[in-house]
């Protein structure tokens, strides 16, 4: 909203320093201030709110140190958080950008899917909260709108360059004249493919009609079907992955504002015609606007880790793990990146996987030999520490550094092939 009222003073009014809204970086710090100052001020009011409210979190006995001390302490703090990407967003990106328009939707979706899951424990005095199939029903939904979204959008495309002498042989209207920041012109040609990154790989593009065109070239008018399958399958493993994490003080938000960083840097570079072509990575015209979102979203994350570090005040319940996992998994769709999520969501992913291997290797052992074995002490695997003994200050802190390593890794994809 800012950006649009800065906007119309500058070109209008002139109005001193006006201007500065017209950047990127400005505006992504003011993003970043702003969640911060609601994040860490407004909610302390919140946590109070929620303690008045007795909107306390009912630890199941599960064995482990710390905890009958964390009985009763405020949940539902995702709200501090979603109100911290949110309002930013509002105030300093381009509204009418659509990738913008799937981060909020996303955001707020999921959001609400995890309140009620929260408010159903909380007031309803049900443990299970939310039955997974309306969660996944919920999963499903968002994965639809974003995933036609992404394929039908005419805003949502690629660029790649071409030669000035060639531009003679391509339809006019599919390319367009870009000057950069350097005055350099580029002449590029609109692309709408449904087309992702390999990582380490050279000519780095894999497009998702190829797994059709195995079946024949018609089958190619298929290829939404598979491209909005996927895309579901991303935002519910993801979400879920979040969701999972979420079960020790700060691992959820220090790992996800660990992944804001890394999504930020891609969204840049991706939206950034000159360090594109640099870079030989694929051009994604209006990008760069989500630099603005994941800055509130880092915010958000590092603010409610104020109060959500060892030994927790608040703590963010479904209504922050599953809309952070859905941010992620969005954002990375939206920057062709959902091949690397395996890396730069590890700590999702190995937390994932030590359940499903927990689960299925005791259930295949009570089958053979009539009772159940483990693999690990207990799942997730952030539990099997606490079990060998560990202070869980120090796994939250060590899982940190393999999230930070695994940021490193992906950032270094945009060279390494």
């Amino acid at each position: 909203m800012l950006y649009y009222l800065f906007t119309y003073l500058h070109k209008y009014h002139n109005f001193p320093g006006a201007g500065v809204f017209q950047y990127i970086s400005f505006r992504a710090a003011m993003a970043i201030i702003c969640s911060l100052v609601i994040s860490m001020i407004f909610g302390k009011k919140i946590i109070e709110l929620l303690r008045r409210k007795q909107v306390g979190e009912t630890i199941r006995d599960l064995g482990l140190a710390g905890e009958k001390q964390k009985q009763g302490t405020p949940t539902m703090g995702g709200l501090i958080i979603i109100s911290a990407i949110v309002i930013p967003t509002l105030l300093f990106a381009k509204l009418h950008n659509i990738y913008v328009i799937l981060m909020l939707i996303a955001t707020i979706w999921l959001g609400l899917i995890g309140f009620l899951d929260d408010y159903i424990k909380v007031f309803k005095k049900d443990k299970k909260g939310l039955a997974g199939k309306f969660k996944v029903i919920g999963q499903i939904g968002l994965g639809l709108i974003v995933g036609a979204a992404f394929y039908f959008h005419p805003d949502v495309q690629t660029k790649v360059e071409i030669p000035a002498d060639l531009v003679h042989s391509v339809e006019k209207e599919k390319v367009t004249e870009i000057v950069d920041s350097e005055g350099k012109t580029h002449f590029m040609l609109d692309r709408k493919l449904p087309n992702t990154t390999i990582p380490f790989v050279k000519n780095n593009e894999f497009n998702y009609s190829s797994i059709l065109a195995l079946f024949g070239e018609k089958m190619r008018d298929y290829t939404w079907v598979i491209y909005i399958l996927a895309v579901i399958i991303i935002v519910t493993a993801v979400s879920n992955g979040a969701n999972i994490t979420d079960g020790i003080d700060g691992l959820a938000t220090g790992t996800s504002a660990i992944i804001g960083v890394t999504l930020a840097v891609f969204a840049y570079v991706s939206g950034n015609i000159i360090f594109a072509n640099y870079l030989k990575i694929m051009y994604i015209p209006n990008t760069g606007e989500l630099v603005v979102f994941a800055s509130a979203l880092i915010g958000a994350c590092v603010g409610f880790l104020w109060y959500n570090s060892y030994p927790a005040q608040v703590f963010m319940g479904d209504t922050g793990s599953l809309a952070l996992g859905g941010i992620i998994a969005v954002f990375a769709i939206a920057v062709r990146k959902e091949l690397l999520i395996p890396i730069f969501c590890g700590i999702f992913l190995i937390e994932n996987l030590s359940v499903m291997i927990q689960v299925s290797y005791f259930k295949y052992t009570k089958k053979k030999f009539g009772e159940g074995r483990r693999i690990f002490k207990m799942s997730p695997l952030h539990h099997h520490y606490q079990k060998l003994g560990m202070h869980e200050a120090k796994i939250v802190a060590r899982f940190w550094i393999v999230g930070i390593l695994l940021a490193i890794l992906t950032i270094v994809t945009l060279k390494l092939r």
